[in-house]
């Protein structure tokens, strides 16, 4: 926001903050116009899928709310951060997100204090698992009435049974990568309690089931070559992508159920053999190769979408640490995100490769600015190092008043 408030004609620094930090203004309306836009500008339609996935902030300190040493998928490793669900609607080769959730930590929970402190609702104070929010972001899209034809998941939400099976009786489509070491039958397993053959012990009470069942892994290994199809998928900077698929109608459970769930498993693999992913796709049973290909493949734009939302609009760039200052902050950059998506859109016809980064340079360019000459740039630069001398001396008061002298020091200073 400080640099915002140095170039942006008319902008002043403690209004933009006072707008992300502590203004009282919904994040639920702002979805709903970007849901508007969305569809109004085609990006949202049967064709379109609701992509899901996370993404890690990394911070300093323990103030800024549900920060806490866990996975940063951005970085690969465990670091100190916080970490957002993000749903974005894609549909070709254009994405922007539409709904952000911060995820809140047990160990958040436990501290009531420690959430006051950080501006956390009352009714926000309460564990809910990356999944759960996975769920509820999917709810909240199609009650807002987006449209979209499939939602998409990562194997962190594909590995949830649970998840895929309340999408799947209400209704939706999904197309969830699985670990390699999902089990599957090419029969119905037909789950069911064994009888009792011993009177002594306890009698059997779990569900076993009457097929043999293996990995997606080992069925993969078990294919033989001439059974992959290669899939033309779209054009791409280096020529056509192409990549080559396995698709099989398989049985599936999750140890609870009495009854074993149908569906598409659908395998990708990379045309140099080094990379393999494994789908579950609820999709129906007449659902040819290519559009479950398509399906798999839109969901690498959700990854696209973060890149341009970090590089473009800022999306890490924060130093607020409440819980409304971080929804309101992303809440600005899924709106640039969608103005951008909505200008590529616009010009497809005339500059089909158009980017983001394009667009902001002619936004930078055309925007009034407040540097108009050399003395506005350096009265900036002045008024930059004032604030931050007076942040320095601020910080060396707070810290001679918690490192008070004792009547001893004093007395040996003497």
């Amino acid at each position: 926001m400080e640099k915002m408030s140095e170039v942006v004609a008319e902008s002043d620094y403690h209004q933009l903050h006072h707008m992300i930090s502590d203004a009282e203004w919904e994040c639920a309306q702002v979805r709903m116009e970007l849901v508007a836009d969305a569809n109004g500008h085609r990006l949202g339609s049967a064709q379109s899928g609701l992509l899901i996935d996370g993404s890690g902030f990394s911070k300093k300190g323990e103030k800024s709310a549900g920060v806490q040493r866990q996975w940063n998928g951005r970085h690969g490793k465990v670091d100190n951060c916080q970490v957002g669900l993000f749903g974005a609607i894609a549909k070709g080769d254009i994405a922007a997100l539409v709904d952000a959730r911060l995820y809140l930590p047990e160990s958040w929970v436990a501290d009531a204090k420690r959430c006051d402190e950080a501006g956390i609702p009352k009714d926000c104070q309460v564990h809910r698992s990356k999944g759960e929010l996975a769920l509820d972001i999917v709810r909240t899209a199609r009650k807002d009435g987006l449209s979209f034809g499939f939602v998409g998941f990562d194997g962190e939400f594909g590995q949830l049974p649970w998840l895929l099976r309340i999408l799947a009786d209400e209704g939706e489509t999904f197309m969830a990568d699985v670990h390699c070491s999902q089990i599957i039958y090419s029969e119905d397993p037909c789950p069911h309690v064994p009888d009792r053959k011993n009177p002594r012990g306890r009698a059997p009470s779990c569900l076993v089931s009457q097929v043999e069942g293996e990995t997606v892994a080992a069925w993969c290994a078990r294919q033989p070559d001439g059974a992959w199809r290669r899939v033309l998928l779209r054009p791409g900077e280096k020529g056509q992508l192409m990549a080559e698929f396995l698709c099989a109608r398989v049985y599936v459970r999750d140890g609870i159920e009495a009854r074993a769930r149908r569906w598409h498993l659908l395998i990708r693999r990379e045309l140099d053999g080094t990379k393999v992913k494994y789908c579950l796709c609820n999709a129906a049973a007449d659902v040819g190769l290519h559009e479950l290909a398509r399906m798999q493949s839109l969901r690498f734009f959700v990854e696209q979408a973060f890149k341009e939302a970090k590089s473009a609009c800022g999306m890490a760039e924060y130093q607020c640490r409440k819980w409304d200052g971080w929804h309101h902050h992303m809440a600005m950059v899924m709106i640039a995100t969608m103005f951008l998506a909505k200008e590529r859109l616009a010009l497809r016809d005339t500059a089909q490769l158009l980017s983001c980064e394009d667009v902001v340079q002619m936004i930078k360019h055309r925007l009034p600015t407040k540097i108009i000459d050399d003395y506005t740039l350096v009265s900036q630069i002045v008024l930059r190092h004032q604030r931050r001398d007076a942040a320095k001396q601020s910080a060396y008061r707070r810290k001679r008043r918690m490192l008070a002298p004792t009547e001893f020091e004093i007395n040996v200073s003497k």
